[in-house]
């Protein structure tokens, strides 16, 4: 075999791996797959708005009046404040949709992604983060990137890139500082998208 042909067969073997390692990795078929969820909301009556903040962790009473919370479901579902609710805004990925946390009477909290649509991708999650909404920059590249920079609490893979879906918050996590829900890519420590619940 020639020297000519043997360079351009090595050539062309590197070009092959090299495509295969960026398929694996970048799974750019994903950008062209919807993975579409309808989780329902939960049927309880929403009876009021935080009195402390996204970190409220009791539910609101009357004066006077005690809720036991296994007393507090009804024939509609548990009762529940919404503590924070945004819209999401685009960062890496067009984005949109609304973002919105509910404290329910028993002191469990969720996440609801409602109307929420973006692009589909590898090691997609759900946080919620101390950082600001569109990055600290104005919306510079540079911010998409900061999200993992402070206190964030993971919430799960998402579920699918379209429709509506719930999230449970640990009994055991903090948002008195959280500020942002994003949609966070680990794979490549980029922002999806975010919404400002803080």
């Amino acid at each position: 075999m020639s020297r000519k042909k043997t360079i351009w067969l090595s050539i062309g073997s590197v070009c092959v791996v090299v495509l295969v390692v960026g398929l694996l990795l970048f799974q750019p078929w994903l950008l062209f797959i919807d993975d579409e969820v309808s989780e329902a909301d939960e049927a309880g009556e929403v009876v009021a708005t935080a009195t402390d903040g996204i970190g409220q962790t009791s539910f609101p009473t009357e004066p006077g009046t005690t809720i036991e919370p296994e007393t507090e479901a009804t024939e509609e579902g548990q009762q529940r404040v919404e503590l924070a609710s945004a819209e999401f805004i685009d960062a890496e990925h067009g984005t949109s949709g609304r973002a919105i946390i509910y404290l329910r009477a028993d002191g469990s909290r969720y996440l609801r992604l409602e109307d929420f649509e973006t692009s589909n991708g590898p090691d997609v999650h759900v946080w919620i983060t101390d950082q600001v909404s569109g990055g600290g920059c104005d919306g510079c590249f540079d911010s998409w990137m900061t999200y993992d920079d402070g206190d964030y609490v993971r919430l799960g893979e998402l579920k699918g890139n379209i429709g509506d879906q719930n999230y449970e918050i640990p009994a055991d996590a903090d948002l008195t500082d959280m500020k942002s829900v994003v949609i966070w890519c680990d794979q490549f420590n980029v922002a999806f998208g975010t919404a400002a619940i803080g």
